[in-house]
């Protein structure tokens, strides 16, 4: 149906409108209904090329345009209920002169050239900053949240300060099992710490005992499971299933020992959307490393389960 209707505005409206986007280089078609054809735009940032940089675009999961008004979903936890799906209200756009025109609350005034790649398919290119993003479109009652926590994995993870072990499930004794704390670094992708202090501690006041690096692979078949490895500067490793059991609430299960724990997020870290809202010093440099960047996943076969 809706490649029905982007066909009979290709050719019924392309001329008679001035605010147009490119379409196969040959028609052209009304900009506002291009970006207000979907509910949601996700940001697929793995696409991203040039050398430049819009800050609110390469932190948003996915963008709105909804009667002037632009819509971000800055944070993986509670997507799909904030702002009903829409997300925080981040500023303004319009499309009067043929450009998408956007005033960021942050940062500010930025335009761009949008050119349609598909019936479902944009590309936003900012030629100051010389970069282009390329965002596919979803109406909310059909977008894939599963799919997005999922290809977003080591943000969700981030989003909280920490992680509290709330159960440990079957399994042979083994040194993991002492470890009731998960933190991954938001200021990169790579750094993990562990502590085992009880179960109930303050996390901003926890002593780390373990830090190290860590990776996430896919599995080969499975799009609801991901290898979690962690490399402990000690020289020891774990390995882990990760599943995701809700938005506040991960699985990691060790084949090795047939155990599985479960991990509570606490300390939310919201990304804020104005310079007037509430956050404190600490948030705001822990915000401040949270910009996506390009993330290139290994495969694995899944490991043989007991």
């Amino acid at each position: 149906m809706k490649s029905i209707k982007l066909l009979i505005t290709i050719i019924i409206t392309g001329t008679l409108l001035t605010s147009c986007s490119t379409f196969d280089d040959n028609y052209q078609i009304p900009l506002e209904q291009v970006i207000t054809d979907y509910d949601l735009w996700y940001v697929d940032y793995n696409r991203t090329t040039g050398n430049g940089d819009i800050p609110y675009v390469s932190r948003a999961f996915t963008l709105s345009f909804v009667n002037g008004i632009l819509y971000a979903n800055n944070n993986i936890v509670d997507i799909g209920r904030t702002g009903n799906g829409f997300g925080i209200d981040v500023g303004t756009y319009n499309t009067y002169n043929g450009e998408l025109e956007t005033d960021h609350e942050i940062d500010g005034a930025n335009d761009f050239e949008v050119t349609v790649l598909s019936n479902n398919e944009i590309k936003l290119y900012n030629y100051r900053q010389n970069v282009s993003y390329y965002l596919i479109g979803y109406q909310v009652d059909t977008f894939d949240y599963d799919k997005l926590f999922y290809e977003n994995i080591e943000y969700f993870l981030q989003e909280y300060i920490g992680w509290e072990k709330i159960s440990t499930n079957g399994g042979v004794p083994n040194a993991f099992d002492a470890e009731n704390y998960l933190a991954f670094s938001p200021e990169n992708i790579t750094t993990f710490y562990s502590s085992q202090e009880e179960v109930g501690t303050k996390v901003d006041y926890s002593i780390w005992d373990y830090v190290g690096a860590y990776e996430i692979f896919d599995i080969n078949g499975f799009e609801d499971i991901k290898d979690l490895t962690l490399f402990y500067d000690n020289g020891d490793t774990e390995v882990f299933e990760l599943s995701v059991i809700d938005d506040g609430t991960i699985a990691l299960y060790n084949s090795n020992s047939n155990t599985t724990y479960e991990f509570s997020g606490i300390g939310f870290i919201e990304l804020k959307k104005s310079k007037n809202s509430k956050t404190s010093a600490k948030d705001i440099v822990r915000n401040n490393g949270r910009k996506r960047t390009k993330v290139i996943r290994e495969t694995k076969e899944r490991r043989n389960l007991k």
